[in-house]
């Protein structure tokens, strides 16, 4: 690599994990592609990584113009959620799990927005005017499914729109925890639209810090997500930006975790 290392780079082993998952050319048409797609997404890990503009990377990557193009090309053919959802099941496989989880959480996130407009709205309970990012994962804390809305969405119409888009696509789900705010007539709709258990864990009434069973999970996720300068807030004028920005970080975290374990 003739150019100065970034600690976002992909090494090798990481190289090897993802290079399969990556769209193919499959016709000999049109102009050779001049650009490495090792150095498209080492670009673009970078900027979820470091919070950057698009037109502030480095000048030693391909023109932000080029990775942008990449980018937002594998956003509308869903390149980004089908290589979350592939690296998932090798990572669970890794991890003694069976590929596909029987049981997932399910929580949101409220995130103040700026001055790049798109939808937003104020969550009066977190006092957050912005978006909610809607994520399910499975027990390690693994992406399932991610969508982004404006904030005063309520958790339970947010998650309606979340789990609704699973539906038969998660073969052995059977039971799904959630907080006290998603209790009410969406565990009837999740058992009569899905076939799947929504089970409310509720916090202590103590007064004292207690670790949450089962909901811990998902807010570690958020946690991982937040190392993310470019997710610290949404900066993002769609909400498919914003969950592509998700994917992508999770598709970095598990590349680094199986190659490690390699």
């Amino acid at each position: 690599m003739s150019r100065r290392h970034y600690r976002t780079d992909l090494t090798d082993p990481q190289w090897r994990r993802i290079e399969p998952l990556l769209p193919q050319k499959t016709t000999r048409r049109g102009r050779p592609r001049e650009v490495s797609l090792r150095e498209i997404l080492n670009a673009i890990f970078y900027l979820v990584r470091a919070g950057c503009q698009w037109r502030n990377l480095p000048h030693d990557f391909p023109p932000w113009q080029t990775v942008y193009g990449y980018f937002r090309r594998w956003r509308a053919q869903g390149v980004w959620e089908q290589q979350n959802q592939q690296l998932r099941r090798v990572a669970r496989r890794a991890a003694k799990r069976d590929a596909e989880p029987s049981a997932a959480v399910v929580d949101s996130q409220s995130v103040k927005t700026t001055e790049m407009g798109g939808p937003r709205g104020y969550d009066a309970g977190k006092k957050v005017s912005g978006r909610k990012r809607h994520l399910l994962v499975d027990t390690l804390g693994l992406l399932l499914a991610v969508l982004v809305h404006p904030a005063d969405v309520q958790d339970r119409d947010g998650a309606k729109l979340l789990l609704a888009q699973m539906a038969g696509r998660l073969p052995r789900l059977q039971l799904i925890w959630a907080d006290g705010g998603y209790a009410g007539q969406l565990e009837e709709w999740v058992h009569e639209q899905c076939q799947w258990v929504l089970s409310i864990v509720k916090r202590s009434e103590l007064h004292t810090f207690r670790v949450v069973p089962h909901r811990w999970v998902v807010e570690r996720t958020f946690g991982w997500l937040n190392w993310e300068r470019r997710l610290s807030k949404d900066y993002e004028r769609l909400p498919a930006t914003s969950e592509a920005f998700i994917q992508v970080s999770m598709i970095r975290l598990m590349t680094r975790r199986l190659a490690a374990a390699a």
